[in-house]
Parts: structure tokens; C-alpha cells; sequence
């Protein structure tokens, strides 16, 4: 059922952080792509380095942007001392989506266990565009956006809209 404020195509940037992959080899990142693609738009790809001053900057334009109703990044979400996406982008956000990297976890538990425990996952709204910070494996990039983000992302942008 949708709701007249919906959003049919909502207009998504995918950002990639690896400090190892190259763009030919981001499975992670074509995967969010390819899943985006049959309903909404992809209109910025970018991978960088695990940096939290390009991580900052790069979300802090990508947010502001006309032409962005949401983005998706993917990678440095772990617990090693190169993995700093939730920490830099939780800063940024207006409001924090609670319960998504809760729930996250627990399906993911679900499915591998324990190693759950070890993968962050953040959501939330910075200005009028969703955040969703995702693992950098390909299973985690595929079960959250079929779960969780592609089920409710013309909801919420057209709610970020209102």
C-alpha cells in the first residue's frame, strides 16, 4: 500500500569506505547498486579510504545535496581501529533511526550467530536525507537493504519530504 506521499524513485548515493578494495573489486557497494536499480536512482557512487575527515565531508555534501533523498554507505563499521563510519557519522545526525542497528543485529544473529555482536549498523536523518550505515560484506549489504532499508525508503523519504 502506498501512501500519496511516497516517493516512487527516491534519488540514493552509495559511498563505499575500504582502505583495500578498488571500485572494480566493491561487491558490496555494486550490490546496494543493482538492488537500487530496479525501483529508485543511484545519482553519486563514490569509494574512499577508511578517514573520518573524508567520511565527514563526503556525507556532509552528499546530505545537503538537492538531489539526494538518501544515502548509503558501507564498510568501517567493525571494531578494528580502521573502522570509524559509526562513529563519525552518528555525530551528524539530526535524529538517530533506533532500533535499526538493534534489529539488524538480531536478525543478523539470526542467521551467523554470535559474530552479529562484531557488526555495527546505524540509521538515521541528517537535514531532510536518510543515513544508513551498513558492513562492508556482501551478505550484510544484501540481507539489510532486502529486510530492512528497500521496504521503508520511499516511505521515508517522503516523510523526510513533509
Amino acid at each position: 500500500m502506498h501512501h500519496t506521499h511516497d516517493v516512487p524513485v527516491v534519488k540514493v548515493a552509495v559511498l563505499t569506505l575500504s582502505d583495500s578494495r578498488s571500485e572494480a573489486e566493491d561487491k558490496s557497494g555494486q550490490t546496494i547498486q543493482s538492488l537500487l536499480k530496479e525501483h529508485h536512482q543511484v545519482v553519486r557512487y563514490k569509494l574512499i579510504a577508511d578517514d573520518a575527515d573524508k567520511l565527514h565531508e563526503t556525507v556532509t555534501e552528499w546530505a545537503q545535496a538537492v538531489d539526494i533523498d538518501a544515502i548509503i554507505t558501507n564498510g568501517g563499521t567493525g571494531l578494528s581501529k580502521r573502522d570509524i563510519t559509526v562513529q563519525t557519522v552518528y555525530p551528524l545526525l539530526d535524529k538517530e533511526m533506533k532500533g535499526f542497528g538493534e534489529l539488524f543485529r538480531v536478525k543478523s544473529y539470526e542467521q551467523i550467530g554470535a559474530k552479529a555482536l562484531l557488526s555495527n549498523a546505524l540509521a538515521g536523518v541528517r537535514e531532510n536525507t536518510a543515513i544508513f550505515c551498513l558492513p562492508g560484506s556482501k551478505n550484510a549489504v544484501t540481507f539489510a537493504m532486502e529486510a530492512f532499508i528497500l521496504p521503508i525508503l520511499s516511505h521515508l523519504a517522503g516523510e523526510l519530504r513533509k
